[in-house]
């Protein structure tokens, strides 16, 4: 569905075709993906599930590497049409290679193919507070997440008059920032537990988007990029290592960490019409966009997220087994 849903993008000319390609064909086949995946990682590993998150994970900021590269490359040349259809090409061999991963049997994912029925939702989950709470501090945290790296390439164009290229390659260093701090925070969380670098890291990469603000050059702009790539990444692989000790039915893990996810998704395709929306509220003259809100709102709503985890580690502390906390 998503190799469809990008072919067909090659094809559009009108904004509902790009809104059902890309916002609807792309996003329901990509979700589907995605989380069962996570929820695989999640039950085929105990000690070092964490890190096997991160890594699994990284290949989503390696991707945006590659295909961000693909597209700087080959669209002055063959056209917007067929780098996007170079791009499905492409996509559809990595699915096919991916296709044979996930079917590879792991001797530790228990009973996760012992014939039982699968549910897309379990009611108990709706008055449990510990899944709430996971599930309104993620919700807060995505919400924020994604906005910086929509907007860094349009920031360093039109603030810092950066050329096309160098401003996507701002984009780039953020996602090769990603790939080391989704792998180097699942190492300090084998160590030391999920829940103290999930909560470092939501902080941080709020603190960031706030100073974001101060970026007036090239050099300090790049430097954002760095480190908010470096230090959100990890709120990608972390959640999912935190969420067996929400969920207290390892049955139904899949079933809870999908429905935690689809609130979450919501968060994902709010933030940025969000910011969107702020940018365009006092506004200069000349079109360039309010950037200042856009970091404001970034960074607050990271910020509630990251107090709310601190709910999170009291309930789980609490109610919960407190091994892997810490």
């Amino acid at each position: 569905m998503g190799v469809f849903g990008l072919m067909m993008l090659s094809l559009a000319h009108d904004y509902y075709q790009i809104f059902l390609s890309q916002g609807i064909c792309m996003g329901l086949g990509f979700g589907l993906l995605y989380v069962p995946s996570l929820a695989l990682v999640s039950r085929s590993f105990k000690r070092l599930r964490a890190f096997a998150l991160g890594v699994s994970t990284s290949g989503a900021p390696a991707g945006g590497i590659v295909y961000t590269i693909i597209f700087e490359q080959l669209e002055p040349k063959v056209g917007f049409a067929w780098t996007v259809r170079i791009m499905a090409f492409l996509m559809m061999a990595l699915f096919l290679a991916a296709f044979v991963l996930l079917m590879w049997k792991s001797t530790n994912t228990g009973n996760l193919n012992s014939g039982n029925t699968r549910r897309l939702y379990d009611k108990r989950a709706f008055t449990d507070i510990p899944f709430w709470s996971y599930t309104i501090a993620n919700f807060c945290l995505f919400l924020g997440y994604l906005v910086p790296f929509y907007y860094i390439p349009t920031y360093g164009e039109t603030v810092l008059h950066m050329s096309r290229s160098m401003a996507l390659y701002a984009l780039v260093v953020s996602q090769a920032s990603s790939i080391i701090g989704r792998v180097g925070t699942t190492v300090f969380a084998h160590h030391f537990g999920s829940m103290i670098p999930w909560i470092a890291c939501g902080m941080i990469s709020a603190v960031l988007c706030l100073c974001w603000i101060s970026a007036t050059t090239v050099v300090g702009f790049m430097v954002f990029a760095a480190f908010y790539g470096g230090f959100s990444g990890a709120l990608i692989p972390l959640p999912p290592s935190v969420f067996p000790h929400v969920c207290p039915d390892p049955t139904v893990l899949g079933t809870w960490l999908g429905m935690a996810q689809a609130i979450g998704a919501f968060a994902s395709l709010l933030g940025s019409p969000i910011g969107g929306a702020l940018a365009s509220i006092g506004a200069p003259a000349d079109g360039t966009l309010n950037f200042l809100n856009i970091q404001l709102f970034s960074g607050i709503v990271m910020l509630g997220g990251a107090f709310q985890l601190m709910g999170l580690w009291t309930l789980l502390y609490k109610l919960r087994d407190k091994k892997g906390l810490f």
